[in-house]
């Protein structure tokens, strides 16, 4: 085949994978199912990346320490949220992909319906201690008086509007379960899009509407990912999706919601783990002074940007695997993993290479404050040496989730973060006095070890065996 006809083959199948269509991805080309998996979800993360990057633009033209580092606390505490909702997410991907690939679509339409539920309880509850405890919250954090009087409305806002948070994970997750990551994708690009419009009005003004400061980078964000959630909402009772909802599976099923939380409990435990250890890996920075801790809160702010579209590839990896199992097809589900772990290699690799080149142009664009960007710099360069091994270990771990089985990776992020990481990064920063370089090298290593370890225990096999 000519390169023309190469060239247009190729732009013809990313066409399809944005646009989205049914597929039966247990029987595909694997590269091509990879492909057309992938491409919508590393999209679709890559606009849930710009969020974050978006909303610490506008704020650092404030010029306020305090503003940045208010983020950062925040983060830290929205990052619990994140993986419940992540953890959810993956459940209900995981249970709506085996059901698929058993070619049982209405059960995967009931056990969608019931992850919605779950949803919306739990970010209830968040809601009311977010409107309530947001000072106690930044104060436990290490944050000063002066901060949390000034910056707690954001905290507000974030913890206070989270179901926007948890529904757009989580509604997001039951699409790519059933293999239509394009609305999923779409859905990010509106809120994503709203944002960049809605961000730099709301926090500095425009015209006679007055700027709201930090404040209004969170209601910018909380409006648009509600649009992007009502976007996902119209797909689902109205869409032409395989994951249509109506009366005939809108009843509450208690038993299948204790199957998805039995499932997904394993994938919450996961994330809480490493969000808990973040935690404590930002108090820990934090007490470095305000400076360091605004530049590592932006450079963590850059490292998710990267991260965010490799797991668009292992979230491909999780769907590959459910199906497949679905389908009894255990050698396919594996090489999925394996082929897909592959290429997330090779992209993390080039943005390493990025990243150690173009550290201070990234971070300059964003302050000019020279002890923030010199903090910042030596945060990016350093966590980013754990990006080849980090590439194959969050799509092995992924594909434990997207097989069902969610309490090995639990056991390997509970040895690695709780036992080696949070010591480790005590130890290097305090008892050696390596100060923030020893924070920054815990995070490195730790991700390096939780990533061997999971591919050799992937190796094992057992996860094709797990019943869901």
């Amino acid at each position: 085949m000519s390169f023309s006809k190469r060239l247009k083959s190729f732009f013809r199948l990313l066409w399809t994978a944005i646009k989205g269509s049914e597929q039966d991805y247990t029987s595909l080309n694997l590269n091509r199912a990879i492909f057309l998996l992938s491409v919508p979800m590393i999209l679709e993360m890559s606009m849930e990346s710009i969020f974050a990057l978006v909303d610490i633009f506008f704020v650092s033209r404030l010029n306020d320490v305090d503003a940045l580092s208010t983020i950062g606390l925040t983060e830290s505490v929205l990052a619990l949220i994140y993986s419940a909702a992540m953890g959810l997410s993956m459940g209900a991907t995981a249970m709506v992909a085996r059901r698929v690939g058993e070619k049982d679509i209405p059960g995967a339409r009931v056990a969608g319906m019931q992850a919605i539920y779950i949803g919306i309880g739990f970010s209830m509850v968040v809601s009311v201690v977010g409107l309530f405890f947001s000072d106690d919250i930044l104060r436990l954090m290490g944050g000063s008086e002066t901060l949390i009087q000034r910056n707690v409305s954001y905290t507000q806002w974030m913890l206070g509007g989270n179901i926007t948070i948890v529904l757009l994970f989580l509604i997001n997750g039951v699409f790519r379960g059933a293999g239509d990551a394009s609305i999923a994708m779409k859905s990010l690009i509106l809120s994503n899009g709203l944002n960049i419009l809605l961000a730099p009005i709301c926090v500095l003004g425009l015209g006679p509407i007055p700027g709201l400061g930090i404040k209004g980078a969170a209601i910018a964000t909380t409006v648009s990912r509600g649009c992007g959630v009502l976007f996902q909402l119209y797909h689902l009772l109205n869409g032409k999706s395989v994951m249509k909802l109506d009366r005939a599976n809108i009843a509450l099923r208690l038993d299948i919601i204790a199957r998805l939380l039995n499932v997904s409990v394993g994938s919450i435990g996961q994330f809480l783990i490493g969000a808990t250890s973040w935690m404590f890996l930002s108090r820990l920075v934090n007490t470095f002074g305000s400076a360091t801790f605004a530049g590592y809160t932006l450079a963590m702010r850059v490292i998710v940007f990267a991260i965010l579209p490799a797991w668009g590839m292992a979230n491909a990896a999780a769907t590959l695997v459910g199906q497949n199992l679905g389908a009894g097809r255990p050698d396919r589900a594996e090489q999925s993993a394996w082929r897909a772990a592959f290429l997330n290699m090779i992209f993390l690799g080039i943005v390493t290479i990025v990243f150690f080149i173009l550290a201070d142009n990234i971070l300059g664009f964003f302050t000019t404050d020279a002890e923030v960007l010199r903090s910042g710099i030596l945060c990016l360069k350093v966590v980013s040496l754990g990006y080849i091994f980090y590439a194959y270990g969050m799509v092995i771990n992924q594909s434990f989730n997207g097989a069902g089985d969610t309490r090995t990776p639990i056991i390997i992020n509970l040895i690695g973060f709780w036992a080696f990481q949070i010591p480790f990064a005590y130890v290097m920063a305090n008892v050696l006095h390596t100060g923030p370089i020893g924070v920054y090298s815990a995070i490195s290593i730790a991700e390096s070890a939780i990533a061997v370890a999971a591919i050799l225990v992937f190796r094992r096999g057992r996860w094709k065996s797990v019943k869901i």
